[in-house]
């Protein structure tokens, strides 16, 4: 009986602790949607501090929005035009759906109606710059600042309070740059990418919009979707959208600032990233080793005998080979100077200075060049030389500078006391 009475209060206690859950949540459950039971609805409604967490989107940035498998924040960008966005506006509150509005300065400051409908049926309003121009990746910041000026300014007038614009902004084509995301999050706006468009602004069917919004959606499981309440084809394909959001048990979250009396939804830093690691997945280094206080380079000093506890009278352990090697230095007499005098001009003087290099090189060369020569043509010319002399003519012989030997004339005068040589009259080759 005790067991079943602490049973009943914790069950009511329970009760209690989730009926004031839902009643305290300003978040629309698709049961609260008045005449559409059926309607796809807003599971909860997520309060974000800009400060924190300065970008959103994983198309550009490293973070997105805390989301929860399968939950999804839709977002509409150029806006409001009536006659598309109008219709869009309609859809979304026959779902009980809040989404998030980028408003383009020019158009709330052409249809400030609109943007105040949006107001009225709870939706976020943030800024999408006032002409949107595509080149906010290049242009200087005094113009881009101009720029995201104009967008808050007009689409605050056309609120009627004015309090009610977030501090979110949407670059226009998400052309991002360094110095406008810096601008913007010094002033507390925070930066919206996305996670996945459905390529609504392009030249393709309704079709293509829908099948693209699921297929990206499904690749991703959650997340942050792009879409343009100035398009025909987006008005189409919308209705398709949010049938299959709801056949695929996806949820929709509404996104909303912080604010004093708003505070920011409890979170983790992991939840803002769109697939948080887990204890299965491995870390892609390992972590960094601590830097202790006992762990410095400072070097200890080396230790001596008497810390080893050795004694005097202990021989060192050395073989006795080797102690007698370590004795012979000091035996050995002491070189001469005359053993490294070196005589002044020799190449190895000259070698000695980076100066003298090239010179000492051409006198080594200059004194190998002969001598290789005599060598070359004495193991060359010799037996060609011996082989001419049996086999050339005399007279040819004479022709080359070989002395032929004397022949005796046939008849001398008895005046004459030398012999004469015989002459050679020709050295033309006779003809045969």
């Amino acid at each position: 009986m005790i067991g079943s009475s602490v049973g009943f209060r914790t069950r009511s206690w329970i009760v209690l602790y989730l009926g004031l859950l839902v009643v305290g949540s300003p978040a629309a459950l698709a049961a609260d949607c008045p005449g559409h039971p059926d309607a796809l609805g807003t599971s909860r409604t997520l309060v974000v501090d800009p400060r924190e967490h300065p970008r959103i989107g994983t198309m550009q940035y490293r973070e997105t929005l805390p989301l929860k498998d399968h939950e999804v924040v839709l977002t509409f960008d150029d806006g409001p035009l009536p006659k598309y966005s109008n219709q869009i506006l309609k859809m979304l509150d026959d779902e009980c759906i809040k989404a998030t509005f980028f408003i383009i300065g020019g158009q709330a400051k052409a249809n400030p109606e609109g943007v105040r409908k949006l107001v009225a049926a709870g939706h976020t309003v943030g800024t999408h710059s006032m002409n949107h121009p595509l080149t906010f990746d290049r242009m200087p910041i005094e113009k881009a600042e101009a720029e995201i000026n104009g967008g808050i300014a007009w689409t605050s007038a056309a609120m009627t309070d004015p309090s009610k614009l977030a501090p979110f902004f949407r670059i226009p084509g998400l052309m991002r740059a360094e110095g406008v995301e810096n601008l913007l999050i010094s002033r507390g706006i925070q930066v919206w990418s996305a996670d996945f468009p459905a390529d609504d602004w392009r030249h393709v069917s309704s079709d293509r919009v829908y099948q693209l919004a699921i297929q990206r959606l499904e690749a991703k499981g959650k997340g942050i979707l792009l879409l343009h309440d100035i398009q025909a084809r987006t008005v189409a394909a919308l209705p398709r959208i949010i049938r299959d959001l709801k056949a695929r048990g996806y949820r929709i979250v509404h996104v909303v600032p912080a604010t004093a009396d708003r505070p920011a939804t409890p979170t983790t830093p992991v939840e803002w990233l769109l697939h948080p690691p887990t204890e299965t997945v491995p870390i892609a280094r390992w972590p960094a080793a601590p830097n202790f206080v006992f762990a410095q380079t400072q070097t200890l000093p080396a230790p001596s005998l008497a810390d080893l506890n050795a004694q005097t009278e202990h021989q060192p352990l050395l073989p006795h080979k080797t102690k007698a090697l370590a004795n012979v230095a000091s035996t050995l007499p002491v070189p001469g100077r005359d053993l490294f005098a070196i005589p002044e001009g020799s190449v190895e003087v000259l070698l000695s200075t980076t100066l003298s290099r090239r010179a000492a090189t051409r006198l080594a060369m200059a004194a190998e060049t002969p001598r290789a020569a005599r060598n070359k043509a004495g193991k060359s010319h010799a037996p060609r030389a011996a082989h001419a002399a049996h086999g050339v003519p005399k007279h040819a012989a004479q022709a080359k500078g070989v002395a032929p030997k004397s022949v005796a004339p046939k008849s001398a005068t008895p005046t004459s006391g030398a012999p004469h040589p015989t002459r050679v009259a020709s050295l033309k080759k006779r003809p045969q």
